[in-house]
C-alpha cells in the first residue's frame, strides 16, 4: 500500500474510481454483527480496491459506511445503501488550516460551499484541521482557528452539519501539526462553543502522542463525534500484534452512549486487505 492520508487529501473532491461496473447486485448484508457501534472504513486505506468492489464486499461484513469521499462518490456509496460517515471535499488539507488566519476567508468560502451539498446527500458531517503550528503557540492557535470556525457556526447550524477537527500525532506521521492532543482540542471546542463543532479522536494517532485512550474518552467523549482506528506501533492491522486492545476500547466508546461510527483506518498489509478489514470489524463487534 503506497497511499498516504496526506496524499489522498490533497484531491479531496477526487474522482470516482475508472472502469467501474454499473448495476451490479448489492450483496445481502451481515446480519450477524451485534449492533452495538456502527461500523465505517476509510477509503484511502483501501484504494488498490476499485470503489464499486469495495462497496459489495463490505455490505457482505454489515459495514455502513465508507468515509474520507467526495462528493463525486457520494452517489455511488448511496447506490449500495452505505453513507459516508466522515465526508470530505472542503478545505486546504492537513498543512494548512484554521490555525492561520490567512487562510480563512478561503477556507470558510470552501466550507460554505459544501454544507448544502452534505444536506441534500443527506450527509451531515465533514472533516477539517487545525493546520502545522509553523511557529504559533498552542494558544494563539486555539484563538485562531475559533476566530474562523466561529464564523462558519451559523451556516453549519442552518443546514445541520458538524465540523470535526481531526486530532493527529506530530510525533510521527504528521509533524508540526497543531491539533495533536486531546486536551487542545477540546479547548477549541470550548472556545468555538457550538455543538456543531467537534472532535475526531483518532485512536492510533492519540495512543502515539499520549497514551490513556479509555479514560480520556470517558473523560471527553461529549466533545467526540467520530472515531478512527488503526495498530500501534506501524498504523497496520488491529490484531494481536500491536499494543491496544480494540475489544476494551469499543466498549468504553458504546458506555458512554456514543451512537456513531467507528471508522477502520488502518493500513493493511496481510496478502489479502478484505480479509484484514473483516477481522477489524469482528475484533470491534462487542
Amino acid at each position: 500500500m503506497k497511499s498516504t492520508r496526506r496524499k489522498a487529501l490533497k484531491s479531496m473532491l477526487g474522482t470516482a474510481a475508472l472502469g467501474l461496473t454499473i448495476g451490479e447486485a448489492c450483496a445481502t448484508p451481515n446480519t450477524a454483527l451485534k449492533g452495538n457501534i456502527k461500523h465505517s472504513v476509510s477509503r484511502w486505506c483501501f484504494d488498490a480496491i476499485p470503489l464499486e468492489k469495495l462497496c459489495q464486499e463490505v455490505v457482505k461484513m454489515g459495514i455502513q459506511s465508507i468515509e474520507l469521499q467526495g462528493p463525486k462518490e457520494w452517489p455511488i456509496l448511496k447506490k449500495y445503501g452505505l453513507t459516508c460517515a466522515m465526508p470530505q471535499g472542503a478545505g486546504l488539507g492537513i498543512e494548512r488550516g484554521f490555525n492561520d488566519p490567512s487562510l480563512h476567508d478561503e477556507l470558510i468560502k470552501s466550507y460554505e460551499a459544501i454544507f448544502p451539498l452534505l444536506k441534500e446527500a443527506g450527509l451531515d458531517k465533514i472533516i477539517c484541521f487545525s493546520g502545522n503550528r509553523r511557529g504559533i503557540s498552542d494558544e494563539q492557535g486555539i484563538q485562531n482557528c475559533a476566530l474562523g470556525l466561529k464564523k462558519l457556526m451559523p451556516s453549519a447550524e442552518k443546514y445541520g452539519i458538524t465540523m470535526v477537527m481531526e486530532l493527529l500525532n506530530s510525533k510521527v506521521n504528521h509533524k508540526d501539526y497543531q491539533c495533536d492532543s486531546t486536551e487542545w482540542g477540546v479547548k477549541l471546542c470550548q472556545a468555538v462553543g457550538s455543538e456543531n463543532f467537534k472532535l475526531l479522536y483518532d485512536i492510533y494517532h492519540m495512543q502515539i502522542m499520549e497514551g490513556d485512550v479509555i479514560a480520556t474518552i470517558r473523560k471527553h467523549h461529549k466533545y467526540i463525534a467520530h472515531y478512527h482506528t488503526a495498530g500501534v506501533p506501524g498504523r497496520n492491522e488491529i490484531d494481536e500484534t500491536q499494543e491496544l486492545y480494540y475489544p476494551a476500547i469499543v466498549r468504553a466508546i458504546i458506555e458512554t452512549g456514543y451512537k456513531g461510527f467507528l471508522g477502520q483506518e488502518f493500513v493493511p498489509k496481510g496478502t489479502d486487505p478484505l480479509v484484514s478489514l473483516k477481522q477489524a470489524i469482528d475484533i470491534c463487534d462487542v
